[in-house]
């Protein structure tokens, strides 16, 4: 399938059941819209030509937990370290890279875009069904990435020496192969001149893939002009959040990280919202992020609409393929 998927730049996942797509370098949202469609909808003609169907989903639908590995040497290693973990972590994700002047900046940047995170995740939910049954969670494809012995909510860095602290300690404990092994939901990228987010699902469309996008370049612009470090945050509190943002997506109540407040989930969302909008406004992005929070709000996220479908009978995973 992958030689036949044109000029697009695909990568081979750890397992053969995904696929990876990476978009260009995108200055607007529209670029980036145009870049999604094009590259889904080749990469669904090239799998429709092997009898296969593309889908935008986060967690195996059918199946079996324990996934065929794709045969990369890194992927294979990771197998016989980590064994039925590596297996059954047939996940897909959303990862948003966005440039920043130097790594140093990026933990700097990450401690700003913590308590925004599981609002993140709440928005972009998609995987409640997990092999045939429906797991109680929006994002079950969340819990799964936090069994990763660095993984899940991201420490508050002092500085980048803390960060490479860190990781030289994962080195020296064994509990990561490389720096490519650090899975935080936000990171200093390890081979990019950039911040990468990586909390999200993938989003069931394209509009709602440059939302999350959107939004995160926006966080990052603010924090950027905000300069400091970040406020530092009770850990406590944003596992709480994080928890009932995979839990509920937008449909219930989650947690605002900097009050403390419980709220419904809007309300959190809307939070965010306000906290971007002088950023948008220098994107020229207001009105695609308020359409579509609004949209998502009242449409529901991928996890709504998989459930939906599930509870009315329909095919939940012809609602989650991509049409050429």
């Amino acid at each position: 399938m992958l030689r036949d998927a044109g000029e697009l730049d695909v990568a081979l996942e750890l397992t053969r059941a995904m696929v990876e797509i990476n978009t260009p370098v995108c200055t607007s949202a529209s670029e980036l819209h145009e870049h999604l469609v094009r590259m889904r909808s080749q990469l669904a003609i090239a799998a429709a030509e092997e009898d296969a169907r593309l889908l935008a989903i986060a967690v195996p639908p059918h199946g079996r937990a324990a996934q065929p590995i794709t045969k990369k040497p890194w992927y294979q290693q990771l197998v016989r370290e980590w064994g039925l973990l590596a297996r059954e972590q047939g996940v897909c994700g959303c990862h948003v890279h966005v440039e920043v002047p130097d790594k140093d900046t990026a933990t700097k940047v990450s401690n700003h875009l913590r308590p925004w995170l599981p609002v993140l995740l709440a928005i972009s939910a998609n995987s409640p069904i997990y092999l045939g049954q429906d797991t109680g969670f929006a994002s079950w494809r969340w819990l799964m990435t936090t069994r990763w012995p660095c993984a899940g909510p991201p420490p508050y860095l002092e500085s980048l020496d803390h960060y490479e602290a860190l990781v030289a300690m994962h080195m020296a404990a064994g509990t990561l192969m490389d720096e490519r092994m650090v899975y935080w939901d936000i990171r200093p990228s390890a081979h990019l001149p950039t911040v990468e987010v990586r909390v999200t699902d993938i989003p069931l469309t394209t509009d709602d893939t440059v939302l999350i996008a959107t939004l995160v370049r926006a966080v990052v612009v603010t924090a950027l002009e905000e300069g400091t470090k970040g406020p530092t945050l009770e850990p406590e509190v944003l596992r709480a959040a994080y928890w009932l943002a995979a839990r509920n997506g937008v449909t219930a109540r989650g947690l605002d990280v900097l009050s403390g407040d419980s709220l419904p989930m809007p309300q959190v969302i809307e939070r965010l919202h306000r906290h971007v909008e002088p950023a948008l406004q220098v994107l020229g992005a207001e009105d695609l992020v308020r359409d579509g929070i609004q949209r998502v709000l009242r449409e529901g996220n991928g996890a709504v609409k998989q459930r939906k479908a599930l509870r009315e009978g329909d095919d939940f995973v012809a609602l989650t393929e991509v049409k050429p």
